[in-house]
């Protein structure tokens, strides 16, 4: 359990302090409009009504005390930017902002955030490749040009040896688990024989993946 402080209460933010509670944290939120705090107090730990670009009112806060500190402004950068920075000196040990914009991302990282997301970026780059190909399923960008996917398995590897068929060797995958409706095969080895319908947890180059998923039905 981490205690996290939310500032911003808008769709992210909600969605957002959502998930948290969900997963057993407590969440302080922050948003300067009274009527969206006095509707959303009763299920978070803590509520308050501020304007946090007054270091003072962040100062009362006591923000060293929160494990994660989340900027989840999306519609004022100015606001977003000038908060972030307050909340690294007073002495935030980890500070999340939101951004639309990759010059935003370089601000926010240059006034004190330790990692800022894209959620709009996101969604519209998880959207574009699931498009791309019928094949993957989902997938997650780790960086550094690697990628997790999920993928249905190839119609041609359907009754073959994952040793035979060889995903590391000849596609540069690793085939990190597969998933059988609802339930994941905890480890699989070279006798592991494929079969119709599974979807296949991969590891590997992003690029080289998605080459993969538009070719396999040419094969």
């Amino acid at each position: 359990m981490k205690s996290v402080l939310l500032i911003g209460m808008g769709k992210f933010g909600r969605m957002v302090g959502d998930r948290l509670l969900e997963l057993g944290n407590e969440v302080m939120i922050v948003d300067k409009n009274e009527d969206t705090v006095n509707a959303l107090a009763s299920r978070y730990t803590n509520a308050l009504i501020a304007n946090c670009m007054n270091i003072d009112n962040l100062r009362s806060m006591d923000i060293p005390s929160f494990d994660v500190c989340v900027v989840a402004i999306g519609d004022d950068f100015q606001s977003s930017l000038e908060i972030t920075s307050h909340l690294k000196d007073l002495g935030a040990k980890r500070i999340v902002s939101k951004a639309a914009t990759e010059i935003q991302k370089k601000f926010l990282l240059r006034v004190g955030a330790d990692e800022v997301i894209y959620p709009d970026r996101d969604t519209a780059e998880k959207l574009a490749v699931r498009l791309n190909s019928a094949d993957i399923i989902n997938y997650i960008d780790l960086g550094s040009g690697y990628s997790i996917f999920e993928i249905l398995c190839p119609p041609q590897w359907v009754g073959r040896k994952l040793i035979e068929v060889n995903p590391r060797g000849r596609y540069g995958m690793n085939i990190l688990t597969v998933k059988k409706e609802t339930e994941y095969i905890s480890s699989i080895d070279g006798n592991y024989v494929f079969e119709a319908g599974d979807q296949l947890v991969v590891f590997g180059n992003g690029e080289r993946i998605i080459s993969f998923t538009n070719t396999i039905k040419k094969k």
